[in-house]
This record gives structure tokens, sequence and C-alpha cells, in this order.
């Protein structure tokens, strides 16, 4: 083989290595802490779901991330894509744990459907736990510092 030809090869090996080692262009790495009531909150489940526009109503995947014992999570999508697209995401937090129920169980849910006998009341108010009114803009750049400090679900009191 000649030498252009071995160079030219070798050029064009080392420009697809950089191109899949890129990833998607539409994401960000992103990660930060969730506390509730000024305390690191662990296993609760972040998810961001990318906003869609009147020209691109389907931007990407959405992403999620646990947090650990500190609060701290990142963020990936299902096909293993680190972060999150950049732009626009509403935020989803919920408790990540079974024994966690979303009301009070000794006064049931609004539908009277009986709850579990024993359980914690999520101290993670019900406007964190569905899409719709908490967003976060990923810049393109990505962070580490998408921090949530969550205001605690207070127990009613008869």
């Amino acid at each position: 083989m000649s030498r252009i030809r071995i160079v030219a090869v070798a050029a064009l090996g080392l420009m697809l290595g950089a191109t899949v080692g890129c990833g998607d262009s539409r994401y960000a790495p992103v990660s930060g802490t969730v506390r509730v009531d000024g305390e690191p909150y662990a296993n609760a489940a972040v998810f961001f779901q990318p906003e869609g526009t009147k020209d691109n109503s389907a931007p990407g995947r959405g992403s999620s991330g646990v947090t650990d014992a500190n609060g701290r999570y990142s963020l990936k999508t299902t096909d293993g894509i680190t972060g999150a697209v950049i732009g626009k995401n509403q935020v989803k937090i919920v408790t990540n744990s079974a024994d966690v129920v979303g009301f009070d169980p000794s006064t049931g849910s609004r539908d009277d459907v009986p709850g579990p006998a024993k359980g914690k009341i999520d101290p993670i108010p019900p406007d964190w736990r569905t899409f719709g009114k908490n967003t976060f803009d990923v810049p393109a750049s990505g962070t580490d510092k998408a921090d949530f400090d969550i205001t605690p679900v207070t127990k009613k009191t008869k």
C-alpha cells in the first residue's frame, strides 16, 4: 500500500472514531442534587422530558437518574446517552420506594381508594411528582448544578 493511501485510511479512521465518540449533539451532561427541606434526599428518581416546539415536536428522548445517599444524580437516556436534551425540559421527581405513598394513609386518597395500612407519606409534593409545572433549561455546555430544593409535604392534622 502506498504511503498516501495509508495516511488517507488512518485519517479517515481518526475522523470516524472522533465522530462515534461524540454521541448525540442534542444532549449535554446533566447532574445535580435533590434536597428536601434543605437535606440531601436519597433514592429519588429524577426525570427530564424535553419540551417540544412548533418547529420540533420531538426534540429527543427523556432522561433519568436516581439520587445517591448525598442526593446527587446524573442523567442518562434509556439507550445509554449521557445527559439530557439541550433546552427546556420538564422535570419530575419521585421517591423511588415501594413503602412510600403519595397521600396520607390515615385519610386515604382523593378517590377514596384505600392505601397501604402502613407507609411513609412521600415528602415530595404532587406538583413535583408529575410533569408540567417544574422545568430546567439545559445549557449546551451541560451542567453539574441542576439542583432542586423541594419544600416537603406536611402531614395534615385532623
